[in-house]
């Protein structure tokens, strides 16, 4: 019983660790994916010059860093966390292990004294020839040979143990090491955290005393989206304009088409022909019915719906230093109806979805793509180069163009929309 508690306890162990080295895992990869943003991010604010004005992409990224950094700080704790478990279950073990060491050596020194005592008083030959018969004697010989083989067991035993246990004491020194190492890290992410904020601080002070410049500079950026914005409704309404009209050619030549039937019916029955319906008046359908009215726009909404928080990035690598909803700097504020993620120089612009281009725009120096999937547009705004043209259908991550620049960084600024409703692309994108 002891020995099968003792496989089990160990069984236990191993399947825990291994399930606990498997978030390890992916604690770590998440960890490095944060640091090559950081990385990237830091790139993109040392290009920019210190004679230069201060813009507010350079604050958004400033904002974006710190979050990482916070990110990544929380990372760490998940690793200090899991690491605390290790630390626990590994002591628990070695308890355990030590326990079960110390009676198995118990048990194997009194063998060892039972078999001192005895050792005259059962010669091994006396006690077999004293049998009163052969099937006695074998009997015997048996025990004895059960008995030594018994000992080695135990011995075996004994032995195993101390191998495991010594194992374990390694596996939880090694541990202990890994979170010094972590404690170490999250210390320093601590302290540069600390100077991050430091320069946010004296970035937004600048804005203070600027603020009149970056009042214009937000006037000006509103100006612009509001008319990009426009534009983009123009053609998400005429998408909806477009599947109206065919609903209503759809709707005209089943009646045309029922009327047809009616006339050979009656024509075929010796009777006059029915008078002519008046044009049908089709209840007003609502802006997704339209969207989704065949099958294969259905098809295309509904696999996009089941695809929220799965979509692909529309760039390969990046971060997103805007987000969605209000921002206020200082005094002033603006909405955003997408993200803006900031990437690397010349990186390609992929659609997220399979869908049909609908527009393709140049508005005020900025060049918007937007594809239909269904009852759902995605728009990509800022590129500076477009192979696609509209009319034109699209895979999920087929390249659309390359992103331009703005200011010193290649910025992407990406929406979804349900119909003209603006939705939080971080909710659907993948973490």
């Amino acid at each position: 019983m002891k020995l099968q508690k003792l496989l089990f306890i160990l069984f236990l162990s191993v399947f825990t660790l291994s399930a606990v080295a498997q978030t390890e895992s992916q604690l770590r990869r998440k960890k490095e994916a944060i640091q090559r943003e950081i990385e990237q991010l830091q790139k993109n604010l040392n290009k920019t010059a210190n004679g230069k004005k201060l813009t507010i992409q350079q604050i958004n990224t400033i904002n974006a860093q710190i979050r990482l950094r916070q990110d990544k700080i929380g990372t760490i704790n998940s690793e200090i966390k899991n690491l605390d478990n290790q630390i626990s279950q590994n002591t628990n073990t070695v308890h355990t292990l030590q326990g079960q060491l110390g009676d198995l050596k118990k048990e194997y020194a009194g063998m060892i004294r039972f078999a001192q005592r005895n050792r005259n008083s059962y010669d091994k030959m006396m006690f077999i020839f004293a049998a009163k018969d052969f099937n006695q004697a074998y009997k015997r010989i048996k025990y004895l040979q059960q008995f030594s083989q018994y000992r080695k067991k135990q011995a075996g035993y004994i032995e195993n143990t101390q191998q495991d246990l010594n194992g374990k004491i390694k596996v939880l020194d090694k541990t202990l090491r890994e979170k010094s190492d972590l404690l170490k890290e999250q210390e320093r992410e601590r302290e540069r955290l600390s100077k991050d904020k430091s320069k946010q601080s004296v970035e937004l002070s600048k804005l203070s005393k600027d603020e009149k410049q970056f009042r214009q500079d937000i006037s000006n950026r509103k100006k612009q989206q509001a008319q990009i914005d426009r534009a983009i409704s123009a053609a998400i309404q005429r998408a909806i304009e477009e599947a109206r009209r065919k609903a209503a050619e759809e709707a005209r030549r089943k009646a045309a088409e029922e009327a047809r039937i009616a006339a050979a019916k009656a024509k075929a029955e010796n009777k006059p022909a029915p008078a002519t319906p008046a044009p049908p008046t089709a209840k007003a359908k609502s802006t997704g019915e339209l969207l989704t009215a065949t099958p294969e726009t259905a098809r295309l909404s509904a696999g996009f719906e089941n695809n929220r928080g799965r979509l692909p990035w529309p760039v390969a690598t990046g971060t997103i230093t805007e987000r969605f909803g209000l921002h206020k700097l200082d005094q002033a504020s603006y909405t955003n109806d997408g993200v803006d993620i900031t990437t690397t120089d010349g990186a390609a612009v992929r659609a997220v979805f399979a869908g049909k281009v609908a527009a393709v725009q140049v508005v005020m120096g900025r060049t918007v793509v937007l594809i239909n999937h269904g009852e759902y547009f995605t728009v990509y705004q800022n590129l500076k180069s477009v192979s696609v043209s509209v009319g034109n259908s699209v895979d999920t991550k087929q390249t659309i163009g390359v992103v331009a620049n703005t200011g010193d960084d290649a910025v992407l600024k990406f929406q979804i929309r349900r119909g003209q409703a603006a939705l939080n692309p971080e909710a659907w994108i993948s973490k």
